[in-house]
């Protein structure tokens, strides 16, 4: 008789304060896929949602995973949970997270010296939490064989597709695609990304500073102009500037004047070119591929996607 193909077991994690739409939503995903997955006789994905209190040490699973939360919690003194994660770890299992997600991986010890993601916006806080980690928050999704991480609160979708491709193959991720209506396809988590500099310093001659920038980004915005409208010397401001918002002052000016960039493509039908000129810069290709190499996307492909 042929061998009969071994079901995968996959954990979701249903903590205090998660996202329940990704908890029902990955199920879905997977019920979906394991319809056309019997149909080329392949195994199913079997998953359980297991709260905290019944997290049963001795049942081994393939995959688990720590969904996004809507609560803003962390997990930080959930260590019954983090001592669970960690032995499934050590037991073989794939270790999974999305969005905050992420921060039961890591205090359960399963971050370290490894490239993760999270949402973009909690790029400071992980980085604090978990200094050891390697984090891209660039990335909706990042593939270590054992640890697959994925970024914002909705990347629950693209992690769950990456489990069916896993173990049920790209034909079953096309279908369920199909199924479902969904696209995957070309997301980068710096697609959606914005820039939000730091405001709740104590610096204030900085924090005014900031304030006029944001007034002024088609100005000149270079280090000496910067220095000397702000009465201090080069060396001080790079010094005030850097403690304060944690960015250099060149790449805040950047950073800066690409977002006002994606408001003007959001928002306006200017040309590219006219943009340009309009955030501060004058060499269109420099400013293309800037804008590229940050948002993942090319000024025009941004334009197509969430122009209002």
């Amino acid at each position: 008789m042929p061998n009969t193909p071994k079901d995968v077991t996959i954990a979701l994690v249903a903590y205090e304060g998660v996202q329940m739409s990704a908890v029902l939503g990955l199920g879905d995903i997977l019920t979906v896929a394991n319809r056309y997955a019997a149909g080329l006789g392949l195994p199913r994905i079997a998953s359980v949602v297991l709260n905290p209190g019944a997290l049963d040490a001795d049942r081994p699973f393939d995959a688990v995973v720590l969904p996004p939360n809507l609560t803003g919690a962390r997990g930080d003194h959930d260590t019954a949970t983090h001592d669970w994660i960690a032995n499934q770890h050590r037991r073989g299992a794939t270790l999974c997270s999305a969005c905050a997600g992420a921060f039961w991986l890591g205090h359960a010890g399963a971050l370290e010296g490894r490239p993760v993601t999270t949402h973009w916006a909690l790029e400071t806080e992980f980085r604090t939490a978990f200094p050891r980690a390697d984090l891209y928050p660039e990335h909706l999704l990042i593939d270590d064989h054992d640890i697959v991480t994925a970024g914002g609160m909705m990347a629950w979708v693209d992690l769950g597709l990456f489990l069916v491709r896993r173990w049920l193959g790209p034909d079953v991720v096309t279908r369920t695609c199909r199924q479902m209506l969904i696209d995957p396809q070309g997301r980068e988590q710096r697609n959606y990304r914005s820039f939000r500099p730091r405001l709740d310093h104590a610096d204030g001659a900085i924090r005014a500073l900031q304030r006029w920038m944001e007034e002024n980004a088609a100005s000149d915005l270079s280090l000496p102009a910067l220095a000397g409208g702000a009465g201090m010397t080069e060396r001080t401001l790079q010094r005030r500037f850097a403690q304060a918002t944690g960015l250099s002052v060149t790449r805040y000016v950047q950073e800066l004047r690409i977002e006002k960039a994606r408001g003007l493509l959001e928002r306006t039908k200017m040309p590219v070119s006219d943009i340009c000129w309009a955030v501060g810069y004058t060499d269109v290709s420099a400013f293309s591929r800037l804008f590229r190499s940050t948002c993942g996307v090319s000024a025009g492909e941004y334009r197509r996607r969430f122009a209002v």
